[in-house]
This record gives structure tokens, C-alpha cells and sequence, in this order.
């Protein structure tokens, strides 16, 4: 369990007048125990929570099929374990809550994620309780990052950044996506990460599209390819995508890029403590008027148990930036006009004093080359 988390919580309910709250999504049951139940992002009926309570008390909740897993992680926390065959989990719910003296409390709960039904039935096995939406406050919690979770997210920066750009020097004119799926997939685990979300393998006229996974198509000379992916550990996810060349660039690609490129040195510029995101977001849009590229409708948002996260770098929100907020910005072009898309995907953290960029393995000032 996260100390740090809890105790983040509990200022939260005391803000509040809460007297606990409910982590019942996979991203808040990680940001409280540090740990992902495997089964829970697969399987929504399989219910796992994090009940922390006012006074910083702690109790978990979880399916008999992940008892051993979640007791291997969290051994000193009271855990209550619900039969998935043979047990009402909301009804096994109430009668914890009720064992912590929350049956008339007024309870925090993740509305956006619990479904209907079982919120109902639980409601109707606690009459006594009073509960109120959390979401948004956790949300907000999860945005300012610990130094342990900006460890977490520099060091999956690094091994997605390094997995693509290894993946990248193992083929050549005439191998497959396949292969760059391949390599990339065991790169990513090797390099450290359990787990990867979002693989996207574009090559050829297929880089215009913006989430698609590998085929049998093959490398050939002058290719664009377009390689994203989000690498996993603990639930924290890092998404990097880098854009290669085969063997030479086609026309106007280095062009292109290097137009991209000026988006990128330009954003890491305006990130900083008290920039509004909407004004970075119009600035890229005047950028890429200027450079005449077309806009996408955001260029970042932030990142970390989920793959995307306020705030958002967009017209449609504004958001002033704090140090220790994790950013995706991904200057990106997906029609060229020329037959090809190109992108360049980074992980960004927000200092005190400015930007640091998280992904930097790879030296993207030019596009990266398949030989």
C-alpha cells in the first residue's frame, strides 16, 4: 500500500466531509496499492477496490481468483475476498463497509466506472450510507505525480523509446511489420516493462492511419513507418512513437519533418509551471499554419494509470500546468498530401523550472533511418 497516495486521500475527505472512498476502477486500485489485480482491466464483473478510510485505515476487496495474487502484494492489508460464483460482490461489499462503521457514512465512490446495477444493489444493502461521485477528485490526485511515479513513467519512457528504435535496426528493406511487431514485442519486455498496450505498426501508405496494428506488408525503399507503443509496469503506461525512414527518405519527408520537429522544440518550450494548455495548443496551431501543416484537434495530454489523462493540450479545456504533471505531446501529420503520415510521440514532465523530456533515447531531430 502507498502511503503517499493514502495520505492523499485523506486530505481529500476532510476537504470533503467524506468518510472513506471507494477505488474501485483497475487505475485507482493501482494508484492506492501500487499493483494491478491481472484479471480486473479483462473481466469488469471481477471487482477488486481499495477502501481507504478517513482516520488513514486501509482494507482491500477482491475476487477468490486473485486472492493469492493480491495477498502476495499487499500481505498486511485486511483483505475480504468475494466467491465470483457463489457471492453477491456488492452484497459482500456492504457487509465490509458495514465492519468499518460505514453503514451510515458518507462514502466516495467511482460512479464513472461501477456498474449500474451493482451500484444499485448496493445502495439497497446500505440504505444508511450516503454516496457521492469521487472520479473527478481522484482524477485530479492522479495528475501531480510522485516521485516514485515519475520514476516509474521515466524509466517506461526510456525502455518504449529504446524498444522502438531497437525494433527499427532489426529490419531492413523487405521484412514485414510482422517483424518490427516482433522484435518490438520482445524489446519491450526485455528492456523491463510486463505488459504493453496500443501497438501500432504503419508502414508505406498504411503510416496515414492513425491506430493500426501490424500486417504482412514488407519494407520497401523509401518507405515512411510509423511505430507506437505504450509500455506497461504496474498499471503506469508510457506511450512514445517514433517515424523511420527505409533506407532514404521520399519527397518532402525530411522536409515535413523537420517542420514537425520546430512543433516539438516549441512545446517543450511553453511547458512550464503556470502555462495555460489551451495557449500552448493555439500557439501549435499558429505553428502549424505557419509551417502550412494541418492541425489534429489536441497535441498532448498527460499520462500515467491510464493512456490518456487531463488535462489535455487543446482548445477545448484550459488547464494551468503544475510541476510533476507527465505529458504525451505528439506533434503528428497523418495525411502529408504525399502518400504518407509521420509522428513523433514523447514523454514530457513538467518541472519546476520548465520541461523535461522523458523519452530521450532515440535523436529525433532526424527522422531515423531503416537500413
Amino acid at each position: 500500500m502507498r502511503a503517499d497516495i493514502i495520505a492523499r486521500q485523506v486530505r481529500v475527505m476532510q476537504a470533503e466531509g467524506l468518510d472513506a472512498i471507494v477505488a474501485s476502477s483497475p487505475e485507482n486500485f493501482a494508484y492506492v496499492t501500487g499493483f494491478v489485480v491481472p484479471s480486473q482491466p479483462l473481466l469488469r464483473h471481477r471487482h477488486a477496490m481499495a477502501i481507504v478510510t478517513a482516520d488513514g485505515g486501509a482494507q482491500l476487496f477482491g475476487v477468490d481468483m486473485e486472492e493469492t495474487t493480491i495477498r502476495r502484494q499487499a500481505p498486511e492489508t485486511p483483505l475480504r475476498v468475494w466467491g465470483e460464483f457463489t457471492d453477491d460482490a456488492m452484497a459482500v461489499l456492504a457487509s465490509q463497509l458495514t465492519g468499518m462503521g460505514l453503514a451510515a457514512g458518507k462514502i466516495g465512490m467511482e460512479m464513472d466506472y461501477l456498474p449500474a446495477g451493482d451500484f444499485a444493489r448496493l445502495q439497497g444493502f446500505l440504505p444508511g450510507a450516503r454516496f457521492v461521485a469521487v472520479e473527478q477528485r481522484l482524477a485530479r490526485l492522479r495528475q501531480l505525480k510522485t516521485p516514485d511515479e515519475i520514476a516509474r513513467l521515466r524509466s517506461l519512457s526510456r525502455i518504449a523509446d529504446q524498444a522502438i528504435t531497437d525494433a527499427f535496426a532489426s529490419v531492413q528493406a523487405g521484412s514485414s511489420e510482422m517483424d518490427i511487431a516482433a522484435a518490438l514485442t520482445r524489446g519491450v519486455y526485455s528492456l523491463g516493462a510486463t505488459h504493453f498496450k496500443l501497438m501500432i505498426v504503419a508502414t508505406g501508405e498504411r503510416s496515414e492511419l492513425p491506430n493500426v496494428g501490424p500486417s504482412e506488408r514488407r519494407l520497401q525503399r523509401k518507405d515512411v513507418c510509423r511505430v507506437e507503443i505504450f509500455a506497461v509496469k504496474d498499471g503506469y503506461q508510457a506511450g512514445v512513437c517514433r517515424t523511420a525512414v527505409v533506407q532514404e527518405a521520399p519527397e518532402h519527408a525530411e522536409e515535413i519533418w523537420a517542420k514537425l520537429v520546430e512543433c516539438k522544440y516549441q512545446l517543450l518550450d511553453m511547458i512550464k509551471p503556470g502555462a495555460s494548455s489551451r495557449r500552448i495548443y493555439e500557439a501549435f496551431l499558429a505553428k502549424m499554419a505557419e509551417l502550412k501543416l494541418p492541425p489534429i484537434s489536441f497535441v498532448g495530454h498527460g499520462i500515467g494509470l491510464h493512456l490518456h489523462e487531463d488535462p489535455y493540450l487543446g482548445m477545448y479545456s484550459d488547464t494551468p500546468l503544475e510541476a510533476g504533471m507527465v505529458l504525451g505531446i505528439e506533434p503528428l501529420v497523418y495525411r502529408t498530401g504525399y502518400g504518407y503520415g509521420m509522428q513523433n510521440k514523447d514523454m514530457v514532465l513538467v518541472t519546476d523550472t520548465g520541461a523535461e523530456l522523458l523519452s530521450d533515447y532515440a535523436n529525433t531531430d532526424q527522422l531515423l533511418l531503416v537500413r
